[in-house]
């Protein structure tokens, strides 16, 4: 195909998605009554609601001899947990796939998010016309699909956008070479893992190939013949080949890729195709240059902090009881790990309680749905990762781009005091490269208002300053409620966290900062993982360190006890959501919550589940 078609394919990529987005507009009932199914120089798409064997019935031109093709893509889709439709009929334009998308919410709103800072060479002013590039509504494969025609109509090579969206584990595998670990953790700040059980078997009419999700959580099947046809199935047997004439027979596995490449009419290997992306540019150079760790970072300044109020006073104020120390931190300190319990939680829903709850309680953890098996996050950890970046975002289509934008990497989500200084003096520690701003999350009640109306007029507080430090230039955000005493409270820590987040989603400025969360409340699982689905990248829990310095004279083996166990609990939580990895995680709202206002959770939890 000549750079000409490819031009052609991008003009016809952008008017597509003109048209859709104008029917959009129009707020039809139905709007899957209008669907383009096709709307390519390279592929012909068919789609239709009818069985396997009708197929040939229903497209005669598939049955005429003059019909011919070098490649075929087909998905048969029994519908499990939507009703059937058009709109979501498989195949898209680029894909097939079978299995989950779990972090498809959070994907989309980083997609969402990136929009103001990104640009193209080649889409040049046609970008801005692809929006909404993911409309409401559509199912996880259709999401996916439409990120993919946008990374190749960015002038990304359909195998390089693939393994930026389902990328191998690369930070916690020693058997993998640094060339390729670096292209991978160069690209893990440019997109997060669409994350999931996943096999997805892709084309743009020029080449064909399948991959598989890092955990290997779908059969792909395929075999050769001397021939020179190759076919890959979910299962082998779909078509019959003479045994004598098939010359290898093998499986995809875990984050590896099948490629053909239909013009130099050959297959690709994955360690072939891999070693020219990641050798294309000098990724590991380039990381070497642009990576600050933060456990490396040294920090001179003292890290001692004097609590406003004294221990006690605290701990009632941001919910502390005496079940929480000691069977919830106690066992953190002395095990390393989240204490167990019986199964079940008899506690009443908050919603139902005469008793004041905190704003975590009323949000229960989603779980996978239909045919998810869960990782288990002991016995894989390999595939698991806690490596969280906090700050700013790369340009998503900056692919020709050659001066590495400044990265701020921490190994895990949960922050000591110390590493928490970091971040507040960072700007003198990283030679300016990283600007941070504190934001302070308490309020006081006015006399001509109520504590609803001073909690409401104190989180629009914190978004506008939040948006206006970004345009001032500072790209790390701080929210922290330290300075709660007896006169002022704080904005609950889910809540300053969520509105902040998905505030500067809309208004294009979320990829221009980091958001971390300094809070006296987070002392469990729950709590981490709600801030991290609601769009934290770090959280520094420092009452419960505090609290921990009361309880034991080795403060620092019981803060790395209590790390530690937070990290277990996170990769338990993910890995019942068929999650891998912290980023993806991050902003991905898997959560349902019980009991809340409608009105209140549209406007500060948009696109959370509530079922009252």
């Amino acid at each position: 195909f000549t750079d000409g078609q490819a031009a052609f394919e991008r003009k016809l990529f952008v008017i597509r998605k003109r048209i859709e987005n104008l029917i959009l507009d129009l707020k039809i009932s139905d709007p899957a009554n209008f669907y383009i199914t096709s709307m390519s120089s390279r592929t012909i798409i068919y789609k239709g609601m009818l069985l396997a064997n009708e197929v040939g019935a229903y497209f005669p031109d598939l049955l005429d001899q003059t019909c011919e093709s070098a490649l075929a893509l087909v998905h048969q889709r029994f519908s499990t947990n939507t009703f059937p439709s058009w709109d979501l009929a498989h195949p898209f334009r680029m894909i097939a796939h079978n299995g989950e998308i779990n972090t498809v919410r959070g994907n989309e709103n980083w997609i969402t998010a990136r929009h103001e800072k990104m640009q193209s060479i080649l889409l040049g002013d046609d970008l801005d016309k692809l929006w909404p590039l993911i409309p409401e509504g559509q199912s996880d494969s259709a999401s996916f699909d439409n990120c993919l025609e946008l990374l190749v109509a960015g002038g990304y090579s359909l195998p390089h956008a693939m393994m930026m969206l389902i990328p191998e584990a690369w930070s916690g595998n020693p058997l993998m070479n640094e060339e390729r670990k670096a292209f991978y953790e160069y690209h893990a700040a440019l997109m997060e893992p669409w994350d999931g059980p996943a096999a997805v078997a892709f084309t743009d009419g020029q080449m064909i190939g399948a991959t598989l999700d890092r955990n290997g959580l779908r059969p792909a099947r395929y075999l050769m013949t001397d021939e020179g046809v190759v076919m890959m199935a979910s299962e082998m047997g779909v078509l019959k080949f003479p045994e004598e004439k098939i010359v290898k027979k093998w499986r995809l596995e875990p984050g590896k890729m099948l490629l053909i490449d239909l013009q130099a009419g050959r297959i690709i290997d994955d360690g072939e195709v891999k070693k020219l992306l990641a050798s294309a540019k000098p990724y590991e150079k380039w990381i070497k240059q642009s990576r600050f760790l933060l456990s490396d970072i040294k920090n001179s300044k003292s890290n001692k902090f004097n609590l406003q109020e004294s221990l006690l006073d605290m701990q009632q104020a941001f919910g502390f009881t005496q079940e929480d120390i000691n069977f919830i931190i106690k066992p953190m300190i002395d095990a390393g790990q989240e204490p167990s319990g019986s199964m079940g939680n008899d506690a009443a829903l908050p919603v139902l309680s005469n008793k004041p709850k905190m704003l975590y309680n009323y949000f229960k953890q989603l779980f996978a749905q239909v045919t998810n098996p869960p990782i288990d996050p002991i016995r894989e950890e390999l595939v698991m990762s806690l490596v969280t970046f906090i700050g700013p975002r790369p340009n998503l289509l900056g692919i020709e781009e050659d001066n590495p934008p400044k990265r701020l990497e921490a190994n895990q989500p949960v922050l000591t005091i110390e590493e928490l200084e970091k971040l507040k003096n960072i700007e003198n520690l990283t030679n300016k490269q990283f600007k941070s701003i504190l934001l302070d999350t308490t309020y006081t009640v006015g006399n001509d208002e109520t504590d609803g109306q001073a909690l409401e007029r104190a989180v629009s507080r914190i978004c506008d300053e939040a948006n206006k430090s970004v345009r001032d230039g500072y790209n790390i955000i701080i929210l922290s409620d330290r300075l709660s005493d007896n006169k002022r409270q704080a904005i609950p820590a889910l809540l300053a966290c969520s509105a902040t987040h998905q505030y500067l989603v809309k208004a294009g400025n979320r990829t221009n900062t980091g958001l971390v969360i300094d809070t006296g409340s987070a002392r469990e699982v729950h709590h981490f993982a709600l801030l991290a689905g609601y769009g934290a990248e770090a959280v520094c829990p420092w009452l419960t360190f505090e609290t921990i310095h009361s309880l034991t004279n080795d403060f620092g083996s019981a803060q790395e006890k209590f790390i530690k166990a937070i990290g277990k609990g996170l990769y338990k939580v993910m890995s019942k959501m068929g999650i891998s990895t912290y980023q993806s995680y991050c902003g991905a709202q898997i959560f349902e919550a019980v009991g809340l206002n409608q009105i209140f959770v549209d406007k500060y939890f948009k696109g959370t589940a509530t079922n009252i």
